[in-house]
């Protein structure tokens, strides 16, 4: 089995999958007479043409590293952000398309208080967070055609620190 080493979750190591969701650097904007930085237009969302953004809420069992990956998935028909709603670290592991397939995985820890938004289509592990509640905020696409595609990875890999 292969051993994939995490890296930290930054905006340009994570790019080619989608957003890095934080309050990093000067806000955009301040609002509410300067008490409130907004960080604006972070996430590119994309819910295509026959979707809507629905906003949902995930509790997902806390995992230990190593991790054991065995699974892929992607969204075909749309974007999806996770946004956690505890300051707790969590794993992101991700994979290019290799012509309908995942290519290399790549395995990143996300600091607490960041998110992240997949672009459409980017191969991602299932929620994996590290410690407890596990709880996401899920802002992703809700329409009537299936938008799930699994791979399941044989042999698994083995996300360590």
């Amino acid at each position: 089995m292969s051993v994939i080493k995490t890296e930290p979750l930054t905006a340009d190591a994570f790019a080619p999958f989608g957003d890095v969701l934080e309050a990093a650097g000067d806000p955009d904007l301040l609002i509410n007479a300067g008490a409130c930085g907004r960080w604006h237009d972070r996430a590119r969302l994309d819910f295509g043409p026959d979707g809507r953004a629905g906003i949902s809420v995930f509790r997902a069992t806390p995992r230990d590293l190593p991790y054991r990956l065995d699974l892929l998935e992607r969204h075909p028909d749309g974007s999806q952000a996770f946004i956690p709603m505890a300051q707790d670290e969590w794993l992101i592991t991700v994979a290019p398309d290799a012509g309908g397939a995942p290519g290399p995985v790549r395995a990143f820890i996300a600091a607490p208080g960041q998110g992240v938004n997949l672009l459409r289509g980017t191969w991602h592990g299932v929620l994996t967070p590290l410690h407890a509640p596990g709880l996401f905020a899920v802002v992703d696409r809700i329409g009537s055609t299936a938008n799930l595609r699994e791979f399941p990875l044989d042999p698994p890999v083995t996300i360590a620190r």
